[in-house]
């Protein structure tokens, strides 16, 4: 059996500089913040975004493409990691 660990545990593994990037629904991003329209960028609610979580599960940034939040992660001097 796996164990299960809450998020204070999961986040003293390596917080602060373990992320979680994962797909998100760009109509759950709209549901949780209020986002600005951009002239000339147009998201489908369908459109798969990838989000970037930190150990404590907290979202910090949405990006357009996976390989952008893994970037954008280690830009920052974070540990990114895949979940499915």
């Amino acid at each position: 059996m796996t164990p299960m660990m809450n998020q204070k545990e999961f986040a003293g593994l390596g917080a602060p500089d373990l992320v979680y990037v994962r797909a998100i629904r760009a109509s759950d991003v709209m549901e949780d913040a209020h986002v600005e329209v951009t002239p000339g960028l147009n998201i489908d609610p369908d459109q798969i975004l990838y989000a970037v979580h930190g150990a404590d599960g907290e979202r910090l940034a949405v990006m357009l493409d996976r390989e952008t939040a893994f970037a954008a992660a280690a830009a920052h001097e974070l540990e990114p990691v895949s979940v499915h």
